[in-house]
């Protein structure tokens, strides 16, 4: 049977909102999944992802296919680099350890540049919104 990773759409009219699920590749888009392994919230700035990496890795050693957009979670998560870094091991080009410190250094890095993204968007939608209120007085007339 193959196995997909891929996107369940949830969320109302122009609101979308994610599963990421593990299905059969024949069941339709909404339908029957085998597992849930996460959400994906495109709406916020960046888009807010919450994964189980494990089960993730996992089901890629299983051999199940990602979709192309979820193909970039996965690997915006780590979750790819993880299971380059543990082929590696497998290979025997370096143990363990030396994988798992690769891995926690990237996603220390990652998370900085994922916290700069997000407090240049807090700032920023600070400035827009900044200049049109300053006009205003108390009352709300135009001063």
């Amino acid at each position: 049977m193959p196995v997909k990773i891929r996107l369940q759409r949830h969320g109302s009219k122009k609101r979308p909102f994610y599963f990421i699920v593990v299905a059969d590749a024949r069941a339709p888009r909404d339908g029957k999944f085998i597992q849930k392994i996460g959400t994906y919230n495109p709406l916020t700035v960046p888009a807010s992802v919450q994964l189980d990496r494990q089960r993730a890795l996992d089901w890629l050693h299983k051999g199940a296919q990602p979709t192309d957009t979820v193909r970039r979670i996965l690997s915006f998560k780590g979750v790819l680099y993880l299971k380059h870094l543990l082929r590696g091991v497998k290979l025997g080009l370096f143990d363990e350890a030396t994988a798992m410190d690769k891995f926690q250094k990237w996603h220390s890095e990652h998370e900085l540049s994922v916290k700069k993204r997000q407090d240049a968007n807090v700032l920023e939608r600070k400035t827009r919104r900044g200049p049109a209120n300053a006009g205003k007085s108390a009352s709300g007339e135009e001063a």
